[in-house]
């Protein structure tokens, strides 16, 4: 077989979010998508393929002193580069082929530029989904079809020794997840309950705003709490989340840390946790924690004193490193360091997520550890990225996942009537109409269904002509803080 990327086009889509969302001092109330428009050659015949990614830098950068304008030029810089290296790597045998040496030579790019690895490897994802998804299209077959079959060309050997020679299909499950638990994300700033929420900043769009409201609406009991590692304000959120899901209707509830990179150091972690279990006030809470995620700066987290402190820590709750899956071989890292396992979210790598899912399983089946590979989200939103997203995740058999685009964005009402319509008609089980007229995620007893996501090429059964959008060319980056 012969692959190779011949034509590439780009387009942006400015999109309000339905709420701020906060990246340290900086407060974005848009969040511009950026779709690439890939045409394959494959074995001479041409197939098409789209990606939809979000412009969040913050996440990747984690730079208090860039602006948000400066943060998008240089995601814009990464997303540049990797379209021009696919379009000059020379024909790949196989998909999985494509893309790994358009990892290296995106590395070997981004050694001349001050870009971290997070960052510049979101190009080569972003090309990476658009040629699975053309390849997946032209070959009327599923991502998880794709993947268990062998026909993507997947060497997990080459990442981690210890896969030499193994098939995916060992470690992944006999079917894809179908549907999975909303784990909802509790940030910093959102409102606990709808008597905190100023009369200025009260939503009527018809979705809940409230953490209280989702719950009692949706039936939401996974969460996903933000830390900030200051210990009392951390102290007082928690005793006032856990004293809202206690209150609530839930019979039962799962709760996830997320500390983004706060603490400076393990030992800093390591103390505020167990001050934070030994406090009666936040049992409500901690005592429903199945993991905590990447509370070390990516500087720290995978060094030999984290390794020495986290793997001499008896009692400590299963941590999962997320920013720091930053490499190929970062979760084999993670692991030998006294982590539980990493995140997946297709922004980091379908080919390295699945890769990662499969060590963490073989790990498990072999010694019977606790290990992890959670669902995660970076805003995630439809018409593409959601999907796709849900692709990898289902053919992993992840049964809990967050998702907070639907929270941050009123469904899918940004698009065009008849697209909303389009993509509601191709994916019925995912969304619904909502009373208020425009298509939103459909969420009932805390749940969310994607079957059809599933059993789509790459995870959608519909068509899309990305030129409704703004070509890039045409796109001002100062434009988003107009």
């Amino acid at each position: 077989m012969e692959i190779s990327v011949k034509r590439a086009e780009r387009y942006v889509s400015d999109l309000d979010k339905r709420m701020a969302f906060y990246f340290g001092n900086v407060v974005a109330t848009e969040g511009p998508h950026h779709f690439l428009e890939l045409t394959l050659e494959i074995d001479g015949e041409e197939a098409t393929g789209l990606s939809m990614v979000g412009m969040a830098p913050m996440w990747f950068l984690k730079e208090p002193d860039l602006s948000l304008a400066e943060a998008t030029t240089a995601l814009l810089d990464v997303f540049r580069a990797a379209t021009e290296n696919a379009l000059r790597q020379e024909p790949s045998p196989t998909v999985f082929d494509l893309w790994y040496d358009l990892f290296e030579r995106q590395r070997a790019w981004a050694a001349g530029t001050s870009h971290p690895p997070l960052l510049w490897a979101y190009g080569v994802s972003m090309v990476e989904q658009a040629v699975i998804d053309a390849f997946c299209r032209h070959h009327e077959i599923t991502f998880a079809e794709a993947v268990r079959s062998g026909v993507l060309g997947v060497e997990p050997g080459r990442i981690y020794d210890e896969l030499d020679g193994v098939s995916l299909a060992t470690d992944l499950p006999d079917e894809p997840t179908r549907e999975a638990a909303v784990r909802h994300t509790v940030g910093l700033s959102d409102p606990l309950e709808p008597d905190e929420i100023p009369e200025t900043d009260r939503l009527d769009d018809g979705l809940p705003q409230a953490l209280s409201a989702y719950v009692e609406q949706q039936g939401i009991d996974h969460f996903k709490i933000k830390l900030s590692a200051d210990a009392e304000r951390d102290a007082d959120r928690l005793a006032r989340i856990g004293a809202v899901l206690e209150a609530s209707s839930l019979e039962s509830y799962q709760c996830t840390l997320d500390a983004n990179e706060q603490y400076d150091t393990v030992r800093a972690f390591k103390d505020q946790w167990e001050r934070h279990a030994t406090n009666s006030a936040l049992a409500p809470v901690v005592d429903h924690v199945a993991y905590v995620e990447q509370p070390l700066p990516r500087a720290a987290a995978l060094t030999d004193e984290t390794r020495d402190v986290l793997t001499d820590w008896e009692g400590r709750p299963p941590i999962i490193i997320d920013e720091s899956d930053d490499d190929l071989d970062s979760a084999g890292r993670a692991l030998e360091c006294g982590y539980a396992g990493t995140s997946h979210k297709n922004c980091k790598g379908v080919f390295k997520g699945v890769i990662n899912a499969c060590l963490i399983e073989k790990r498990r089946r072999e010694d019977g550890g606790e290990y992890l590979m959670s669902g995660e989200d970076l805003t995630t939103i439809g018409p593409i990225e959601l999907l796709q997203d849900l692709a990898v995740m289902g053919t992993m058999g992840l049964d809990h996942i967050e998702r907070n685009g639907h929270h941050y964005y009123r469904g899918l009402s940004f698009l065009p009537e008849d697209l909303q319509t389009r993509v509601l008609e191709a994916h019925g089980d995912l969304y619904r109409r909502h009373e208020d007229g425009f298509v939103t995620m459909a969420v009932e007893d805390g749940r969310f269904r994607f079957g059809s996501v599933i059993d789509a090429p790459f995870g959608r059964d519909f068509d899309l002509d990305p030129s409704r959008f703004t070509p890039i060319d045409e796109w001002d980056v100062d434009s988003m803080l107009a």
